[in-house]
């Protein structure tokens, strides 16, 4: 039995809108806290003899050293990693002065990260999104060019893949925004690898259905394309769900298991395949078929 996927596209738009004005909404509101990747800070991971105390204790001890908001990250039973503002040495023979107090404690790693190389990460992150969106584009424009003389040119297919890949990063980003605003977590360089992953899968994604609807062109004499592209979408369906689940399946046992230190990179994946897979089925395909109206008025 062929699902009606294309002929229900309405639904998938106001389900995609809702998501997709949340997350702006939310960005707008609680906005975007950056990691000290971005903005400069000081990484510093300890390992306590004993059992680690808790990040209160830890906090309330530290608290008469003037360091600002400290993140305090748990990377096993006896070692966390605390990232702070920047730090002189003095202040970093200080903290560890005060973590003795607890019990004997050994820095097993110290960096700093200064405001200026903070930025020119920001930078480079930008500039690797933008690079991968443009690829994405000219990738798919040349590989559907033997589609140009059908119901939509090839550089269609690619400008709705863009348009899916930003509905999966917009939602994926305003998840996190709720994971920030909650947990108190940051964005970091982890977040922006998660953000490139998550488009190299979904884009696909994307292209296997679209694939299908290229061949299903060149052999079918159906001229109804609505048809012909929910046709595709269905022979696609089960190859796309199987291979989403597999992946969640693992970056599920990722998040629970993984450890403190990729859990949320875990989970953004997580959140943008999910994301990924929707859009493919029920956003990239419908798209074509809204172009193909367009562009006969």
């Amino acid at each position: 039995m062929e699902l009606q996927i294309i002929q229900k596209r309405k639904f998938w738009y106001i389900v995609s809108s809702i998501l997709f004005i949340a997350s702006i909404v939310l960005m707008i509101v609680w906005g975007m806290k950056f990691g000290i990747d971005f903005t400069g800070g000081s990484l510093m991971e300890v390992k306590f003899s004993q059992n680690k105390p808790s990040d209160a204790d830890i906090n309330s001890k530290l608290n008469d050293l003037n360091l600002g908001n400290i993140q305090i990250q748990s990377t096993g039973d006896q070692e966390i990693i605390m990232k702070m503002r920047f730090i002189s040495n003095d202040e970093k023979t200080a903290i560890n002065d005060k973590l003795k107090e607890f019990s004997e404690v050994e820095i097993l790693s110290f960096e700093s990260i200064g405001p200026t190389i903070g930025k020119e990460l920001a930078r480079k992150a930008l500039w690797a999104l933008i690079i991968v969106i443009i690829s994405i584009i000219l990738y798919v424009a040349w590989s559907f060019r033997k589609v140009s003389m059908g119901p939509v040119p090839s550089w269609v297919y690619g400008v709705c893949a863009i348009i899916a890949l930003a509905h999966d990063i917009v939602i994926t980003i305003g998840c996190y925004v709720v994971l920030m605003h909650f947990l108190n977590i940051e964005v970091d360089s982890l977040f922006i690898s998660a953000l490139l992953t998550i488009l190299g899968y979904s884009v696909n994604d994307t292209i296997v259905v679209y694939d299908r609807i290229r061949e299903n062109l060149r052999i079918s004499k159906a001229e109804n394309f609505e048809s012909l592209i929910n046709e595709s979408v269905n022979q696609t369906l089960t190859r796309s769900l199987n291979t989403g689940l597999c992946a969640l399946f693992v970056l599920l046992a990722l998040t629970l298991f993984g450890g403190d230190s990729i859990r949320y990179f875990s989970l953004t994946l997580f959140i943008g395949i999910v994301a990924g897979t929707y859009s493919s089925l029920f956003i990239a395909s419908p798209l074509l078929l809204f172009f193909q109206k367009i562009l006969k008025k």
